[in-house]
């Protein structure tokens, strides 16, 4: 099992979180929904999963790093 909190890329500065968007059944087996907004960092990481939503293309966003080096 791992400890490292999951982190999701997105194109969107405003996400919802609930915990639960692998679980079947939804948010009854995560945690409150709550909405979250990417600042300058390029990230934001939600209080009660740790789930971290990093927005595509921006500061945070290693795998466009990586591409870019590729080129």
């Amino acid at each position: 099992m791992t400890d490292t909190p999951e982190t999701v890329r997105t194109s969107k500065k405003r996400n919802a979180c609930d915990g639960a968007s692998e679980i079947p059944g939804g948010a009854a087996l995560g945690h409150p929904r709550v909405w979250l907004e990417i600042d300058e960092k390029g990230y934001v990481d939600c209080g009660y999963c740790d789930r971290r939503f990093i927005l595509m293309g921006g500061p945070a966003d290693v795998a466009a790093d990586i591409a870019g080096d590729a080129s």
